[in-house]
């Protein structure tokens, strides 16, 4: 918890930096370079330099504008935990900065370091060697997890594991091995010592170590993330984690039973592939250093799964939907998921979202950045036979287009029907937002249809 009168009184140091106004953006943007290039630290806004509380005004998007800011001003891309606190009745924003896995974080252009109470601009040699040591290929996942001992390990967990690989790719780890050996030949211990991996994949306790280690997930009532119908949160180990949150979106989406002669077919309203395929994302993708945790999120009309982090620096949403090489944030965790078959191959995720839904009829995954994060959006919306039968040519057109690209415009309706009128398109897109298969969005240059 946080003690403001605390950090207040003891004033401005390595770890802590004072602000007086949400105006002062370069100094505040410099000095979140500079924490996540060493320690990590705070910067109070709303406190000037005699220690004094002069606190901040704060409108209805303020502190979104102040995340997206820093967001879109840092390089690579810093997402703080900011919260306001009240001190004499003033708002006081707080801006929690880590020290960033990856660096240098520059700040348009130029990186800086903290020095005592200075923010310091690095030269282009200091540039270089932070380049060449954040280079020496350490994850997260492989680090060593301070105080964790070898008694903090689940040894029926373990156990579980050895056996399941073997049985999963035929290897033959012996399960009378010791917790110290077992570990090490699987990499997931470090000079001795118990990595990042395996207190998330066997402890008894993992939180207590990586507090933000959870998955959320949450049913809201109607489309929009207002109201609660069921939530819950899964601590624990991410292997159980994985297999509670896959139980709870089953829980809360309709399973179809059909009888076709003597066999009996379930057929869930989302293909369970592609709710595995994104979870297990979520968990090997997901940055643990920070504070937020694993969202998944359940609507009348969709899924969403939220992980913790955008994409890696060097891939875009548009180069995930190709074949790609696998870049998992965590390879170790990612390691020991294949060793069990929660990872079919390297590199096939997404494509493999991507197909499920197409198979089962639904239409196209999306896949975007929202607030940071990188997020999967199952849409449940299925046109049946019966419906597509109704429709003329063009429309079926359209109909397959938005599976795929999930909006289609004026123009693009024209040029997948080549030699229809302007109007004639119009026509037939009216004609789907009548029948309730699509809606317009936006208006004039802007405007397109999507599936509703």
């Amino acid at each position: 918890m946080i003690n403001l009168s605390k950090m207040i009184e003891n004033g401005e140091s390595e770890k802590i930096e004072f602000k007086n106004s949400l105006s002062l953006h370069n100094p505040i943007y410099t000095a979140i370079s500079a924490f996540s290039n060493k320690n990590g630290g705070s910067i109070l806004v709303g406190i000037n330099d005699n220690k004094e509380v002069v606190g901040v005004s704060l409108g209805k998007n303020t502190l979104e504008n102040l995340a997206n800011e820093i967001q879109r001003n840092t390089d690579p891309h810093i997402f703080p935990t900011i919260t306001v606190l009240k001190k004499n009745n003033n708002n006081v924003v707080i801006i929690e900065v880590e020290e960033n896995e990856e660096k240098p974080v520059f700040f348009r252009d130029k990186a800086f370091i903290r020095v005592g109470k200075t923010n310091q601009k690095l030269s282009s040699s200091e540039i270089k060697r932070m380049i060449l040591e954040g280079h020496s290929g350490v994850y997260w996942d492989e680090k060593i997890c301070e105080n964790a001992l070898k008694d903090d390990i689940d040894v029926d967990k373990l156990k579980w594991f050895v056996n399941e690989t073997n049985k999963q790719r035929n290897r033959d780890l012996d399960p009378e091995l010791s917790i110290e050996e077992t570990l090490s030949k699987l990499d997931l211990v470090k000079d001795g010592k118990l990595t990042n991996a395996a207190v998330l994949l066997f402890g008894k306790d993992p939180q207590r170590f990586v507090r933000q280690a959870e998955i959320q997930c949450g049913r809201f009532k109607g489309t929009k993330a207002i109201d609660f119908v069921d939530r819950k949160t899964f601590p624990g180990n991410i292997i159980d984690q994985r297999t509670k949150a896959i139980e709870f979106v089953k829980d809360h989406i309709n399973l179809k039973t059909t009888i076709v002669g003597t066999e009996r077919i379930d057929e869930w309203e989302y293909p369970i592939a592609a709710i595995r395929e994104s979870i297990t994302n979520c968990i090997c993708h997901r940055n643990y250093k920070l504070s937020s945790n694993i969202q998944i999120r359940i609507f009348n009309d969709r899924l969403e799964f939220w992980g913790c982090g955008p994409l890696p620096e060097h891939l875009t949403v548009e180069d995930i939907k190709k074949p790609h090489n696998s870049h998992p944030r965590n390879p170790l965790i990612a390691k020991r998921f294949f060793d069990i078959k929660f990872i079919e191959h390297w590199g096939t995720g997404i494509e493999r979202i991507i197909q499920s839904c197409l198979k089962a009829g639904l239409p196209k995954p999306i896949f975007e950045i929202k607030a940071g994060d990188f997020v999967v959006i199952l849409n449940k919306y299925k046109i049946t036979d019966e419906i597509l039968r109704e429709l003329n040519k063009r429309q079926q057109k359209a109909i397959d287009y938005l599976f795929l690209e999930n909006r289609i415009t004026n123009k693009e309706y024209r040029s997948i029907n080549i030699g229809i009128s302007r109007s004639t398109a119009l026509n037939d897109l009216k004609e789907l937002v009548d029948k309730g298969i699509i809606a317009l969005e936006g208006s004039g240059p802007g405007a397109h249809y999507i599936l509703v």
